[in-house]
């Protein structure tokens, strides 16, 4: 009778550990969806962008605008943040909630700190007359790098509000998910930045 008892607790046991597991993999692969969907979307800005590229209307071209070594501690401060991030999973995995707090607050402040820069380059193009409303290469500059700034605004307030969940209750059921889409889609903005940087800044200086 006890025997009985305890299968039939393993057995529920296994097949509520089961279903849990299938919920996580249909978020995880949901969220894939929508990742490849941004990834058309940025497709598309960076076609706009090559087409327009040579369209600079007596306007500045990109070697003229672009400073390198500017953009070099900016791209360095998204790819540490990638690195940062990867801690906070690792810590996660480990089961230390108040390491991935830690490491999400780092990665959270290497965020802002780009946002801040790419911020800082807008508004120093437009002072000197070169806003998106100047030519079309202008135009789909700002389109391109705006949008991917975007979502990097967009993934620092989901990292906020990870902090505050892992605070309150813990490495969960809900919230371990949460933190797995979100690296997926911190590391997919860091692969979008790496194109920017190659595409945009690299060649537009070369």
């Amino acid at each position: 009778m006890a025997t009985d008892t305890l299968t039939n607790q393993d057995g529920h046991a296994d097949g509520h550990d089961h279903d849990h597991h299938d919920t996580s993999g249909t978020k995880l692969f949901g969220f894939w969806v929508y990742l490849m969907s941004d990834l058309v979307i940025f497709g598309s800005l960076f076609a706009a962008y090559a087409v327009l590229l040579r369209g600079t209307a007596g306007g500045p071209t990109p070697g003229e605008i672009f400073q390198l070594p500017f953009i070099l501690v900016e791209t360095f401060l998204l790819l540490f943040s990638s690195f940062t991030y990867g801690m906070a999973v690792l810590a996660m995995n480990a089961k230390k909630s108040a390491s991935v707090v830690k490491w999400l607050m780092v990665t959270f402040v290497l965020g802002v700190s780009f946002v801040a820069m790419e911020i800082y380059e807008f508004q120093h193009l437009i002072h000197e007359g070169f806003g998106p409303d100047r030519s079309a290469f202008l135009s789909a500059f700002f389109t391109l790098v705006g949008t991917h700034g975007l979502h990097v605004t967009f993934g620092l307030i989901w990292i906020l509000v990870m902090i505050i969940q892992v605070k309150k209750q813990g490495l969960t059921d809900v919230t371990r998910p949460r933190i797995m889409c979100l690296s997926l889609f911190w590391h997919f903005l860091d692969i979008v930045w790496i194109c920017v940087f190659s595409f945009v800044y690299l060649m537009g200086v070369l």
